[in-house]
């Protein structure tokens, strides 16, 4: 019987710096390798600011799959967990057969567990269950989990910190656009209508022409932004502990505390770079050389 296929996992919380590590990595160290994008809202096409999507520019010419490629129908209007178990195993499959490495890189758990569980019930949340019987042990792949983990204050302030400067690069401009082209009136558009940032704005564009402004209601839609991202954050967490726990998942920790920390304190550049490189990406180098040598 043939040994599973070796894939690498970098998963964590929204805004840990798992997209930074993964072009790290791959852009530096392992430059036969493609990235698997696992996060859920950043498979739909589209409204590329809002779901934080890496810029072209920024891919160092990594090959990115799953990134922006559905595009709902009214008879397909959501990327489920089932879909995505199909799209990442034949991604897994062309990469391995030009003898490339696969990294899987995303913050959707469900997403991750669908793909690498060895058995998958699509009509089933694992997540939602309060019994750990309900996690399947056994794994389709031969995985290396890096856990990107950083303390929650932290997180939740450099989050804060994300939102504004997402707004600045033009967030509230995409959204304005989005709502005024009739797209988030689609029931084909149902996935993306739950990216952070469409509900919570939705009532503001709704409300308000283009002759009008209300900083209340503009204040308090980015202030719901920021709450709910620290709430899916949390959430993410918590999902991870459990695959932890209770799928048995052997998860390789690094840190990203401090090196969030320096950059919140407007340490310089070079200092926040030294940080990662000492703490982050060398230890994370390390983990998955010994992996793939085994």
């Amino acid at each position: 019987m043939s040994s599973p296929q070796k894939i690498v996992v970098v998963m964590g919380p929204t805004g840990c710096g798992k997209t930074k590590l993964s072009i790290d990595l791959l852009s530096r160290f392992f430059p036969s390798s493609e990235i698997i994008n696992s996060d859920k809202i950043q498979a739909y096409r589209g409204l590329d600011i809002t779901t934080n999507k890496i810029p072209l520019s920024d891919r160092r010419n990594i090959r990115h799959h799953l990134l922006g490629h559905f595009t709902p129908s009214d008879s397909h209007p959501e990327f489920t967990p089932s879909d995505f178990r199909s799209a990442a195993s034949a991604a897994i499959s062309d990469i391995l057969s030009r003898r490339r490495i696969p990294f899987l890189v995303g913050g959707s758990n469900s997403l991750i567990y669908a793909l690498i569980s060895n058995k998958f019930d699509p009509d089933t949340d694992v997540f939602s269950s309060s019994s750990s019987s309900a996690f399947c042990r056994e794994q389709r792949y031969h995985c290396c989990f890096l856990h990107v983990d950083v303390a929650l204050p932290v997180l939740n302030a450099y989050l804060d910190k994300r939102v504004d400067n997402m707004l600045g690069s033009g967030m509230f401009d995409e959204l304005k656009a989005y709502f005024s082209s009739g797209e988030s009136d689609s029931m084909s558009r149902s996935g993306q209508k739950k990216a952070i940032g469409v509900p919570e704005f939705e009532g503001y564009f709704r409300r308000f022409n283009e002759e009008e402004d209300d900083v209340e209601a503009y204040e308090g839609a980015v202030g719901a932004i920021k709450d709910n991202t620290c709430q899916l954050a949390k959430r993410q967490v918590a999902k991870i502990q459990r695959l932890r726990e209770c799928a048995g998942w052997d998860l390789k920790k690094v840190e990203t505390t401090a090196a969030l920390t320096a950059a919140l304190e407007g340490a310089s550049g070079r200092r926040v770079a030294e940080i990662w490189e000492r703490q982050v990406l060398e230890p994370s180098v390390k983990i998955v050389k010994q992996f793939l040598m085994e």
